[in-house]
């Protein structure tokens, strides 16, 4: 059953974290920061919402990086209940589909639940000041993708957060898969 998140709350602050990365770092908020805003997406490995647009996230992630946007992956997901999500598994993915962003592993879920995290994918877009300004789509995708010609919601959002510091009135939610939460 597909989930939604709520609609953006403009200005709240980017809580901080430093979680393990598949390329064997740890990493924070700060060390992926971008000069004109910061994306952090929470997206793991088996999600057919991620995996539709996967490709997508790589180009967007891409282009907003020459942009000065500082971007981010986390997967979240209780890998012993989807084993597919495990870290060795992220790790297999980032290096076979070439992320060019950190996908880090939020074992304990107090990141997720910090964010207030909803489904896969779900995208948060901060100004230079960590001040959030877009909780929305990648584009119009659901479990499959759609046309290529699909408008770049989330790729135009931080276009413009990185121009004018401030992200679009009008934000369409993502949808996706529940966050898999860890029981007891």
């Amino acid at each position: 059953m597909p989930v939604t998140p709520p609609v953006c709350d403009f200005g709240w602050k980017a809580p901080d974290f430093t979680l393990p990365s598949t390329d064997g770092r740890q990493v924070s908020f700060g060390d992926v920061a971008g000069t004109k805003g910061t994306l952090v997406m929470f997206i793991c490995n088996h999600c057919p919402y991620v995996l539709a647009v996967l490709d997508r996230i790589i180009r967007d992630a891409s282009e907003l990086m020459e942009m000065g946007i500082g971007v981010v992956a986390i997967s979240a997901n209780d890998a012993e209940a989807y084993p597919k999500d495990s870290f060795d598994n992220m790790r297999l993915m980032a290096e076979a589909r070439g992320f060019p962003f950190p996908y880090l592993y939020d074992e304990t879920q107090a990141v997720a639940r910090a964010y207030d995290a909803a489904c896969t994918p779900d995208f948060y877009g901060f100004d230079a000041d960590g001040g959030l300004q877009y909780r929305g789509r990648l584009d119009a995708s659901t479990k499959a993708a759609g046309p290529a010609d699909l408008r770049r919601d989330l790729f135009e959002a931080m276009k413009q957060v990185a121009e004018t510091g401030q992200g679009p009135k009008d934000q369409i939610p993502s949808m996706g898969c529940s966050i898999k939460w860890k029981t007891g």
